[in-house]
Formats: C-alpha cells, structure tokens, sequence
C-alpha cells in the first residue's frame, strides 16, 4: 500500500516539475532538461529528482546549478500542486543514462567486430580430422 502511494507521489512530482520546467525558470544557465525519474522515499519526505541535459559537459554543469539554485521555486510550485500535508524536499541528480548508453553501444560495436573476424576465420577453416568423426555402424554385405 504504501509503495503504491510512493510511486503515485513520485509520478504526479515528475509530471508537476517537467511541466514547472517547460514553462521555463527564467535562468540563461538551464539547458534543455528531460526528467527522467522521481524516487520518493517511504516517508514521503524526500524526493530524488534525476534529469538529463542535451549538450556539452559545460551545459550540463551550469543546468545542474540552476536547477540547485531553483530548487525552493520548483518545491513551492510541487506543494502548491500536491494535496499533501508535508512538502516533500527535491534533491536534483544527473542521471548516467546517456554516458551509460554510450558505453553500451560502443561495447556491442566491438562485439560485432569480434563477431566478424570470428566468422571470417570460421568460413576458411577445415576439420583437423575426418569431416565426420562419429562412427557409424558397418553395413553388412549382402553378396556374402
């Protein structure tokens, strides 16, 4: 029951600060955002917001500072919104699914390349004994 509310608390927080963001903070340091997940602790006190930042390490960094320096704005628009009695706090964090996916993708290219080189070896290789090693029953000569 409880993990039920949490997940409601955290999706309505998402939606509410995504929304809040859209309409815009003001801050030239905010890039282009995209809230990716709100977890929401088993008081309901404590909301971990993670987000991802489109543009370079410098962007990311400055949209991570107005995000800190906005957080009273953004936790006074989620109290407004939610019918709760105690506001929940919002920490800010850069999530790693764009580096993660990065890493991911450039490990699936190197197996495909291993992948290729091992078939290409495999086209030009030759059994080191007989073609087929199982042995076979005799067949009996019917002339005898």
């Amino acid at each position: 029951m409880a993990g039920e509310r949490q997940a409601r608390l955290a999706d309505r927080i998402k939606v509410l600060v995504a929304e809040r963001l859209e309409k815009g903070l003001r801050d030239p340091r905010l890039g282009f955002v995209t809230i990716t997940d709100v977890r929401v602790t088993g008081d309901l006190q404590h909301a971990s917001v993670f987000y991802t930042v489109l543009g370079t390490p410098e962007e990311r960094a400055d949209t991570g500072a107005a995000l800190k320096s906005a957080t009273g704005l953004l936790r006074a628009e989620v109290g407004k919104q939610l019918n709760i009695r105690l506001t929940p706090t919002l920490e800010f964090i850069a999530d790693a699914i764009p580096e993660n996916a990065g890493n991911i993708a450039d490990l699936l290219r190197e197996a495909a390349e291993r992948d290729a080189a091992v078939a290409g070896i495999a086209a030009g290789a030759a059994y080191a004994g007989e073609a087929d090693p199982y042995v076979k029953p005799r067949e009996d000569d019917d002339e005898d």
